[in-house]
C-alpha cells in the first residue's frame, strides 16, 4: 500500500486551508502532502497511522504533522456500528513553509517557529495548556474572515513554538524527508501495516527490497533504532491495547487478533511494554471510563 500524494485545495482568498470536516467516518487513504497539517479531532475515535507510529486517537486529540509524512485515520469497528448516530468531525489547517513568502520563517522573529516546523518532521502530539489554547483558537477561527484567520494561525504557531507540552510520535530514526530513501522505508512501514496482525517474516520484506536479511536488519535498526522484531511487537501491543479498550473479547482472543500465536509470549511482551498485564490494563480503562 503506497502512500498517495494528495493535492490540498486552497481557496482564492486564502494562502492556507482551514477546514471543519463533518462526515460519517474518516476514510482518507494512506496519503501524504507537502503541506504541514494541524488536526484536531472534534468527534470520533479509532486508530491513527502516522509515519511509523500506530496508536489510538479520540475526541480532543491535537496533532501537528510535518511535511510529506504519510498518515491516515481509521475508525474502529464499534464506531462503524454506531454510524449515523454521531459521525466524525475534525478541524484541519494545511499550509506550506513558504505560504507567507519564501524566507518568512527565516527572519529572526520567526526563529522559534522555524525550529517548530523542523521538529514537526517527527509529528507532534500536543497536550496541556498548549492544547487547550490551540483548541480554543481553532474553534474561534470558524467564524473569522481570512485576514483574522491568518493572524490566528500565526498566534497558534508562536504558542506552539514556545511550548514544552508536545511529544514526538515518530521514532528518532524516521524521516519522511530523507533524500533518496523515502520510498524504501515507507514500503517497509506499509508492509508492516498490512501484515502486523498475521505471521510476518523478515525474509519476505527483505526480499521485496532486494536485500539480504542481514543487510535489511542493519538498515532497519539504523533507521528506527529498534530491531524489526521489536518494532512489530510494539505495533501489535498497541493494537492489543485498542482491542482491550474497545470490546469484550477474551485475553486469548485479543492475543490472537494482535498477531501473537503464543499467549505466554503475549503476556510477556505486554507487561514489558505497557508495564502491567492485559487484564489489569482493561480493568483500569473500564474503571476510568465508567
Amino acid at each position: 500500500m503506497k502512500p498517495l500524494l494528495s493535492k490540498i485545495p486552497f481557496s482564492s482568498d486564502s494562502s492556507f486551508l482551514y477546514k471543519k470536516l463533518e462526515c460519517d467516518y474518516f476514510n482518507d487513504p494512506w496519503h501524504f502532502h507537502k503541506e504541514f497539517e494541524l488536526v484536531m479531532i472534534n468527534r470520533s475515535s479509532g486508530t491513527r497511522f502516522i509515519g511509523d507510529n500506530v496508536s489510538s486517537f479520540k475526541e480532543g486529540d491535537l496533532t501537528f504533522i510535518g511535511s510529506n509524512i504519510p498518515h491516515m485515520l481509521r475508525n474502529n469497528e464499534e464506531f462503524h456500528r454506531r454510524k449515523g448516530k454521531s459521525g466524525a468531525s475534525a478541524i484541519y489547517i494545511h499550509f506550506t513553509k513558504d505560504f507567507l513568502g519564501k524566507h518568512y520563517f527565516e527572519i529572526p522573529e520567526m526563529k522559534l517557529v522555524n525550529r517548530l516546523l523542523q521538529r514537526s518532521s517527527l509529528a507532534l502530539d500536543i497536550h496541556g495548556k498548549t492544547k487547550k489554547y490551540t483548541t480554543a483558537k481553532l474553534q474561534d477561527m470558524f467564524e473569522q474572515d481570512p485576514t483574522r484567520r491568518l493572524l490566528s494561525l500565526l498566534e497558534i504557531l508562536i504558542q506552539l513554538s514556545q511550548s514544552n507540552e508536545m511529544r514526538p510520535l515518530l521514532s528518532t530514526g524516521y524521516s519522511a524527508n530523507t533524500i533518496g530513501d523515502t520510498e524504501r522505508i515507507n514500503n517497509v512501514f506499509e508492509f508492516i501495516m498490512d501484515k502486523y496482525t498475521e505471521q510476518i517474516y523478515v525474509q519476505e520484506i527483505a526480499s521485496k527490497l532486494n536485500m539480504s536479511v542481514a543487510a535489511f536488519s542493519r538498515y532497519f535498526k539504523h533507521r528506527t533504532r529498534r530491531t524489526f522484531s521489536d518494532y512489530v511487537t510494539e505495533i501489535r501491543i498497541g493494537h492489543a491495547c485498542r482491542l482491550l479498550m474497545e470490546n469484550n473479547c477474551s485475553i486469548s482472543e485479543v492475543s490472537y487478533q494482535s498477531g501473537f500465536d503464543n499467549l505466554s509470549n503475549f503476556y510477556r511482551h505486554f507487561k514489558k511494554i505497557v508495564g502491567i498485564i492485559p487484564k489489569e490494563y482493561r480493568d483500569r480503562f473500564l474503571k476510568v471510563s465508567a
